[in-house]
């Protein structure tokens, strides 16, 4: 990997609040062209987030799931930011 990272800083924001923030070996999320994962090192990417599941997969192996709809998402580096109009974790 470029950077030599093996983890991404991911921020999962809704319109009012932050929803999840942490480091993650892996995050799938849906978009308006299909689901597509992220992993360290993956190339830049903005895209449109469809209305369904962000699984997150912590660096120590926990899942994290949320459901999100109406935003998009950024992957900058290692930094993969997904702002949601609505965003709320599943518990």
């Amino acid at each position: 990997m470029a950077n030599g990272s093996s983890s991404l800083h991911v921020s999962l924001v809704s319109a009012d609040a932050e929803v999840w923030t942490g480091d993650a070996s892996l995050v799938v999320a849906k978009t308006v062209e299909g689901e597509i994962g992220f992993m360290a090192g993956h190339e830049p990417v903005l895209a449109i987030l469809a209305e369904g599941q962000v699984r997150i997969t912590q660096t120590d192996g926990t899942k994290v799931l949320a459901n999100a709809q109406d935003g998009f998402l950024s992957m900058e580096g290692d930094v993969l930011t997904i702002v949601a109009g609505n965003a709320a974790l599943i518990a």
